[in-house]
C-alpha cells in the first residue's frame, strides 16, 4: 500500500483557516490531506472553542480529542484580530495566501475589516471561503445560531428517521457540518481550478441550511413533483420514507441484518411466504410496506443471521451484516482499508482516521497533530517583518 505524507496535489498553496468547531475547520483539513499548507489562526486567550467541546469528557494534550481529529495536520498562530498590530499581521498573512476560511457569525467579519470585498483588493488571487448556519442574507434566520441540530431541524432531515410513531429524530452526526465542509471544498477547488486559467480569485459561500436541502434532493424532488405532503415514514423498520419493503434493518435470532431494495414476490418465494410470493404487484410493495415489514420481521427472528445472510446472498438478493464500530474495526474488510492512523500529539500519540481519498493508488497520511495555540508564531509571523 503507497502512502503519501506532506506532499500532494495542492502542494505549494496556502491556506488560512480562521474557522471554528467543525465546518470550516473540516474544510481546511480535506485541503491539508491533500497537500496544501494550513495555518489555523486562533485567539491568543483560549483558541478555537473546539478545544473545550469533548465527547464523553476525553481529553489529549489539555484539548478534546474532536480538536485534535479536526485540526491534526495544522499549523498554528495566534491573533487578537481586534488589535491594530496583530490585525495588520492578519492581513499581511492574507496578501499572501491562496485561500481563506471563515466562519464568523454573520456581521462579525465585516465588523473586523476581513470581509471578502475588503480583502480583494488586497489579494485578488485569494479564494474567500464562507460557511454560515442559513445563509449570508437578510431573513430572519440570519441571527440564529449556526448550530448543527438546529439545522437538522430547520431543514426537515429530522422527519425522515425513524418510525411513523417517532418524535423528529436528529441523525447521530454532525451531519450538517460535515456537508457543509464537503460542499465548501468543491467550491474551493473549483476556484482554485479557474484561478489557474484566469489569476482570478473568487468568493465561495456555502450554508448548513443548503447543505442539508442539498443532501434530500432525492426525497425532496419527489415531494416538489406532487409527493405526499412530508415524508411518510412507516409504522415499524423505517429505513427510507420513499423506498418500498424490504428495505430495512431485521432482527434475526442473535443480532441483526439489513435488505435492500428486492422484489417482494421473489422475496417471498425463497422464505416461503406465500401471502408475499402472490404480491406480484410492485405498488402493493410500498401501499403495503408496514404489513410486509411485520410479516418479514416475525419470520426472521426464527434463525441467526448467517444462515439469512447465507440463504439471501445465494439467490443473489443485496443484505449485509449490521455490525457495531468493534465489530467493523475487526473486519477484514476495513482493515485492508488501512484507514486508521496514528498521529503526534505533544507528548503522546492518537489514533484518528485517515483522509478517505485515494490519488494514484496512494492513501494520504500524515502523522501530524494538531498545534497548540500560537504554536507556530515565531517562524510565521516573523518573516512578515522582513
Amino acid at each position: 500500500m503507497k502512502t503519501a505524507q506532506s506532499d500532494g496535489l495542492l502542494n505549494g498553496l496556502t491556506v488560512l483557516d480562521f474557522s471554528q468547531f467543525l465546518s470550516g475547520p473540516s474544510a481546511a483539513l480535506r485541503l491539508a490531506d491533500l497537500g496544501a499548507r494550513v495555518i489555523k489562526v486562533e485567539r491568543p486567550e483560549g483558541g478555537d472553542i473546539c478545544r473545550s467541546l469533548y465527547i464523553a469528557k476525553q481529553k489529549i494534550e489539555g484539548d478534546s480529542t474532536i480538536f485534535h481529529a479536526i485540526n491534526r495536520n495544522k499549523e498554528g498562530v495566534s491573533l487578537d484580530l481586534k488589535d491594530p498590530v496583530d490585525h495588520q499581521l492578519a492581513l499581511e498573512l492574507i496578501a499572501s495566501a491562496d485561500v481563506m476560511i471563515q466562519n464568523f457569525r454573520p456581521g462579525v467579519i465585516e465588523r473586523l475589516g476581513l470581509d471578502y470585498e475588503s480583502l480583494k483588493h488586497i489579494n485578488p488571487q485569494l479564494i474567500y471561503a464562507s460557511v454560515s448556519g442559513y445563509g449570508n442574507n437578510q431573513s430572519s434566520l440570519r441571527s440564529k445560531p449556526g448550530q448543527d441540530l438546529l439545522a437538522q431541524c430547520m431543514s426537515g432531515l429530522t422527519w425522515l428517521n425513524g418510525n411513523a410513531s417517532d418524535a423528529p429524530t436528529p441523525f447521530g452526526l454532525a451531519i450538517a457540518d460535515l456537508s457543509a465542509s464537503y460542499q465548501l471544498v468543491q467550491g474551493i477547488l473549483a476556484l482554485l481550478v479557474r484561478r489557474g486559467k484566469t489569476k482570478r480569485g473568487g468568493l465561495v459561500e456555502v450554508s448548513l441550511l443548503e447543505a442539508l436541502v442539498d443532501l434530500q434532493f432525492e426525497v425532496f424532488s419527489n415531494y416538489l413533483n406532487g409527493g405526499d405532503a412530508r415524508p411518510s415514514r412507516c409504522s415499524e423498520l423505517n429505513a427510507h420514507a420513499y423506498m418500498s419493503a424490504p428495505y430495512g434493518i431485521y432482527q434475526s435470532q442473535n443480532g441483526y441484518f439489513a435488505i435492500a431494495s428486492f422484489a417482494i414476490n421473489k422475496l417471498g418465494e425463497i422464505l416461503g411466504l406465500d401471502e408475499l410470493a402472490r404480491m406480484d404487484d410492485s405498488r402493493l410493495w410500498y401501499s403495503e410496506r408496514s404489513y410486509i415489514y411485520a410479516r418479514l420481521a416475525k419470520h426472521f427472528v426464527s434463525e441467526n443471521s448467517d444462515y439469512w445472510l447465507g440463504l439471501l446472498s445465494s439467490h443473489q438478493v443485496w443484505c449485509s451484516n449490521v455490525l457495531d464500530w468493534p465489530e467493523l474495526f475487526a473486519h477484514e474488510g476495513f482493515k485492508v482499508l488501512d484507514f486508521v492512523q496514528e498521529i503526534e500529539q505533544g507528548n503522546v500519540k492518537m489514533l484518528t482516521t485517515r483522509c478517505p481519498i485515494r490519488i494514484n493508488g496512494q492513501i494520504l497520511k500524515s502523522n501530524k497533530g494538531s498545534p497548540k495555540i500560537g504554536e507556530d508564531n515565531h517562524k510565521i509571523l516573523s518573516k512578515l517583518a522582513k
